[in-house]
C-alpha cells in the first residue's frame, strides 16, 4: 500500500450469509472508497452467494472462523488505515462518513466513537427503539455494532481488539476503550436493517436484548448469552 492509502480509514465488514444485501452494502460504500478508503470483507464461512457478490466492491475479501468479534479481528490484522471502521453488512454510512469521523476526533481529540442509529423498517416502534438506544449510548458510552463503532489503530491495537466472545463484543470493546476517553458521538445516522426486530417479533426481541445485556452485565457466560440469543442473530 501506498503512503496515501496507509493514512487512510479502513472499513472492516463482518459478514455470513448475506448474498442478498452484501452488494448493496458495498456499493453504498463506493464514495467513500473513491476518496482513499480501504473496503475489508471478512466472511465468516458463508454457505450462499456471499462471497461471490462480495468481490467487486472490496479492496480486500478474506475468510476466517464464524464470529463477529474474530472476523473483526481478522480484518483488522489486514487493514492498513490508522482509523478502523466496523460496519455491519446490513447498515449503511451516512453521507461523508469519513470526513465526519475525521473532523470529529481531531476537534474533539478523541480516539473511538459512533454513529447515531436509525432502523429501517415498517414498525411504528422502531424509531422509537432507535432514539433510546441513542440516548443509552450518550448516557452510558457504550455503543453497539449497530451504530459503527470506529478507533483508531494505536487504541484498537492498545485494547487487545474486540474480546473473542461469542456476544455482546462490542459492549466489551466499548468498555475497554472508554477507560482512556469518552466516544465521539456523531449525530448524523447510520441505517441499520429491522429486520431481525420485525422477524421475531419487535416488543419479544427488545426484551431479549434487555435481558442478554442485563445477564452479560452480571456476568453471565456470552457463551450461554448466544445461545438464548439464538435465531435472532
Amino acid at each position: 500500500m501506498n503512503a496515501a492509502r496507509a493514512s487512510c480509514l479502513s472499513i472492516i465488514v463482518p459478514c455470513f450469509n448475506e448474498a442478498e444485501g452484501i452488494a448493496e452494502t458495498l456499493g453504498a460504500l463506493a464514495p467513500v472508497r473513491s476518496r482513499g478508503a480501504q473496503v475489508i470483507v471478512v466472511d465468516g464461512g458463508s454457505t450462499d452467494a456471499t462471497l461471490a457478490r462480495a468481490g467487486a466492491g472490496a479492496d480486500l475479501l478474506i475468510t476466517a472462523p464464524r464470529g463477529r468479534a474474530v472476523q473483526m479481528n481478522a480484518g483488522a490484522r489486514h487493514a492498513s488505515g490508522d482509523v478502523l471502521l466496523f460496519l455491519h453488512a446490513d447498515t449503511r454510512l451516512p453521507e461523508a462518513a469519513d470526513a465526519l469521523i475525521r473532523h470529529g476526533m481531531v476537534s474533539e481529540e478523541k480516539s473511538w466513537g459512533r454513529f447515531d442509529v436509525t432502523i429501517r423498517g415498517r414498525h411504528p416502534l422502531l424509531p422509537l427503539i432507535a432514539a433510546a438506544m441513542n440516548l443509552r449510548s450518550r448516557w452510558s458510552g457504550i455503543a453497539t455494532g449497530d451504530q459503527a463503532i470506529f478507533v483508531t489503530r494505536a487504541e484498537f491495537e492498545r485494547a487487545g481488539g474486540y474480546p473473542e466472545i461469542a456476544l455482546m463484543e462490542d459492549v466489551a470493546l466499548s468498555a475497554l476503550l472508554k477507560r482512556r476517553s469518552t466516544p465521539l458521538c456523531i449525530a448524523r445516522r447510520v441505517v441499520t436493517s429491522g429486520r431481525r426486530w420485525e422477524k421475531h417479533g419487535v416488543l419479544r426481541t427488545v426484551v431479549l436484548m434487555w435481558r442478554l445485556r442485563l445477564g452479560y452485565r452480571l456476568g453471565a457466560d456470552p457463551g450461554a448469552l448466544a445461545v438464548r440469543y439464538g435465531t435472532h442473530e
